[in-house]
């Protein structure tokens, strides 16, 4: 059973792993070589490094039997495009879900990043920014002074940053996991007021900025997940096994 996975997550990662134990012939599709790396190598598992349009994605669906999008719970275009794409391919599609976190009652939930800016415009405060650089242009209409962006330490990443005139002092370049405690610290050398912030769940280490933020009096402005149609990890292991088994691929 050929499986392609569309990943770069922790989730997909796993899953990854878990399919190719279960005897299938995976390949995993990341968009930077920083998901590459993340990946890793594996008996069983190929990795395509490279962000792919609708038609390259096509291309390389051609003589799998399953294509699971393991993408981020944010990267609605992302899937679009893969959904799409598997139609074109005639090839089976599947969305892995990431479980979604509990409310939080001292939150102020915004649909987007662009109505996260415009609430904090008319607040006072520094703000920790941990959504990642594509959102970060959403912010541009704020102080730059205010602004202090979490990102991953990558060229690409620092080029956006200093395209938008934030100031080097406020850029944090680090790469996770974070814990609470690590959290707090930052909140605090900072002078955070507010933290914007994905529900990214257990993988995106939500639970440790939700507590972190608690206990520093930070007040969390968290980006609204867009309802998905998928199926859970297990779930979509079971369902692979049950295919090898009967070899109905």
């Amino acid at each position: 059973m050929k499986i392609l996975i569309f990943g770069g997550t922790t989730e997909g990662r796993q899953l990854s792993y878990g399919l190719a134990a279960l005897g299938a012939e995976v390949t995993v599709s990341v968009a930077t070589a920083y998901g590459a790396e993340e990946q890793g190598e594996k008996d069983g598992i190929s990795v395509v490094t490279g962000r792919k349009e609708e038609g390259e994605m096509t291309g390389l669906l051609e003589g799998q039997n399953l294509c699971v999008d393991a993408t981020h719970p944010y990267a609605l275009e992302a899937s679009g495009n893969i959904r799409r794409a598997c139609i074109t391919a005639g090839v089976a599609y599947v969305r892995l879900l990431r479980e979604e976190s509990p409310l939080i009652p001292e939150a102020v939930y915004a649909a987007d990043a662009k109505a996260a800016a415009e609430y904090l415009a008319k607040k006072e405060g520094n703000i920790l920014l941990t959504t990642g650089t594509k959102e970060l242009p959403a912010f541009g209409g704020l102080a730059r002074e205010r602004l202090f962006p979490r990102i991953l330490p990558m060229a690409e990443n620092l080029a956006v940053c200093e395209a938008m005139g934030i100031p080097r002092r406020n850029i944090i370049a680090m790469q996770g996991p974070f814990s609470q405690t690590l959290n707090e610290a930052l909140m605090e050398q900072f002078h955070i007021r507010y933290l914007v912030t994905k529900d990214g769940g257990k993988a995106g280490g939500f639970s440790e900025k939700i507590q972190a933020a608690r206990q520093k009096n930070v007040l969390p402005v968290i980006l609204r997940r867009k309802r998905e149609q998928g199926k859970s990890f297990e779930e979509i292991l079971v369902l692979c096994r049950e295919a090898i088994r009967c070899g109905s691929y």
